[in-house]
């Protein structure tokens, strides 16, 4: 550990967070954004679902931690509403379970302590087109926009129930008229516009939150002082 002590973020989540830290993703843009205020950390794991994430939430989160973090941004669903592959044993987890699952580790979270805050990401859309062109037509099948949507509209609903601040990723990438196109690299995971669009719904969340004290970025101390220049990203937030 080396100090000073900063607040810590951890992006919790699968593919969406593990792969958030490259190609202009969200993830990098958040780190960017709050250097010299806050420490990100990725827990991102490929392919899983929050089944999977259960299993492991005790480990990644102890409750036993000297720190503990005070934000955690979670994503988990693409793949929980994956319907199954005719060449695969892989299962989509049933909607029920799905917001079970996300209801322990939103409690979970919330319970690490008092200062922690949890923001969940929803399912995004698909682009049907780029994932049968970029992987196969047996992965365009199985991603359809119409499960993302039960599972984007379920983790919409279970946030309110356990007051957990909620960004509706799959409404927000449809905003863009060019979305199918130009959010997605294969039609599953952000390009750099798509990981903008979510990056920004992220520090509005931040931004009007109501929390003491509050986690965005301008608000947050700037680590020994103030740097020389703006950042990249301060600069492209109209920092100035």
């Amino acid at each position: 550990m080396v100090g000073p002590a900063r607040p810590l973020f951890v992006l919790f989540g699968s593919s969406i967070v593990q792969l958030s830290f490259g190609n202009g993703g969200w993830g990098s843009i958040i780190a960017d954004l709050y250097s010299r205020r806050a420490d990100i950390l990725l827990r991102g794991y490929s392919g899983w679902n929050s089944r999977q994430a259960l299993q492991v939430l005790h480990h990644v989160f102890p409750k036993d931690s000297a720190i503990q973090p005070s934000l955690v941004i979670v994503y988990f669903g693409g793949n929980d509403a994956v319907l199954p592959f005719p060449s695969s044993q892989k299962t989509l987890v049933p909607l029920p379970e799905y917001v079970e699952n996300m209801k322990k580790i939103g409690i979970h979270l919330k319970s690490l302590s008092e200062k922690t805050r949890v923001i969940f990401l929803t399912a995004p859309p698909v682009s049907y087109a780029l994932i049968k062109e970029k992987l196969s037509e047996e992965h365009a099948k199985c991603r359809t926009l119409e499960s993302c949507r039960k599972y984007a509209e379920a983790c919409k609903e279970l946030c309110k129930k356990i007051d957990v601040k909620c960004i509706d990723v799959w409404s927000a990438i449809q905003k863009r008229d060019d979305w199918l196109t130009s959010c997605f690299t294969d039609g599953i995971h952000f390009t750099a516009e798509g990981s903008q669009i979510v990056a920004e719904e992220i520090c509005k969340v931040l931004e009007e939150a109501d929390w003491e004290p509050s986690l965005h970025w301008k608000e947050l101390p700037i680590e020994f002082g103030s740097p020389t220049k703006p950042s990249s990203s301060a600069r492209q937030w109209h920092m100035d």
